[in-house]
């Protein structure tokens, strides 16, 4: 099947839920004022991401278009009463992310942080370039994933820099599991989150990973990646009594999520250069029970 086509800057329809998503998004859990800056932050992620990774366009074409989906942010933020009148380029990201920014006060940089991110998976997909190390991963993440986080906090009104450094544990842990989930659909694609110190250790070479050769050495690599990710989330999990309301439960759900991710990893043996883990409508009722008692 046909990779979506990258969406074009004059569309004018409303974004609807073609992707699969582990964690819930502007769920029902959420406080209903929330939802639409919600919606804006993810689908502004979303689309620069597809900008990015999807369809069958050239690195250059890409960078080309994110530097034009940064100059549209840059647009979008502009003063309420700013002179620049011209319509927005992706108008169904950018007018809602515009209410969203203005309504209530985003750090744009964070947003800017998220199109680092993508930049620079589109430059090492390119490069075929591999991250040295787990230090250099995280860099990563700091870009790619905790921005969501503290962009979310923002909205809940929590500030303090134990609650963002959890935060940040968190969505780290959440982008690592999703990394480990997915290596069967990211390595034939020229994505390799293996870092070059954890390959060295374990003894694993990068033909076999392009290859997605299931070896001994493969599985005991993701294995060690999991427990990582597995340890990192739990650097966070006090914020669940931090969040307030309702948006404290839809935190517990996502924190599952990931965690039960990491289930179906353990369960099927690290094998995950063979055979993806995805959640069913059953993992959900362990999540809901899971999330009652943390």
């Amino acid at each position: 099947m046909q990779s979506p086509a990258l969406p074009p800057a004059n569309a004018a329809a409303a974004p609807t839920q073609t992707h699969y998503e582990n964690f819930p998004v502007a769920s029902w859990l959420c406080p209903a004022p929330l939802r639409p800056p919600i919606a804006a932050i993810y689908w502004f992620a979303r689309t620069a991401d597809d900008i990015a990774d999807e369809g069958y366009a050239d690195a250059p074409t890409r960078l080309q278009q994110l530097a034009d989906y940064r100059a549209a942010l840059a647009r979008a933020a502009l003063p309420a009463n700013s002179t620049d009148a011209a319509p927005l380029a992706w108008p169904e990201v950018f007018v809602p992310l515009r209410a969203a920014i203005h309504g209530f006060n985003l750090p744009v940089p964070l947003l800017e942080d998220l199109l680092s991110a993508f930049e620079q998976d589109i430059h090492r997909t390119a490069s075929g370039a591999q991250y040295a190390d787990r230090a250099e991963l995280l860099d990563y993440c700091s870009r790619s994933a905790n921005p969501v986080g503290r962009l979310l906090l923002h909205l809940y009104g929590v500030h303090d820099a134990t609650s963002l450094a959890q935060s940040d544990a968190i969505c780290t842990a959440l982008q690592l599991i999703n990394f480990w989930q997915d290596p069967s659909r990211d390595l034939p694609r020229g994505r390799n989150y293996f870092t070059q110190e954890d390959c060295t250790r374990h003894g694993v070479t990068l033909a076999d990973l392009q290859a997605l050769h299931q070896t001994p050495e493969a599985t005991k690599l993701i294995a060690d990646c999991t427990e990582w990710s597995w340890a990192t989330m739990q650097k966070g999990l006090q914020l669940v009594h931090t969040v307030p309301g309702r948006a404290g439960w839809e935190l517990r759900l996502v924190v599952q999520g990931g965690l039960r991710i990491v289930d179906k990893i353990r369960a099927q043996g690290y094998t995950t250069l063979q055979t993806r883990p995805a959640l069913g409508k059953s993992d959900m009722l362990v999540m809901l029970a899971r999330s009652v008692v943390m």
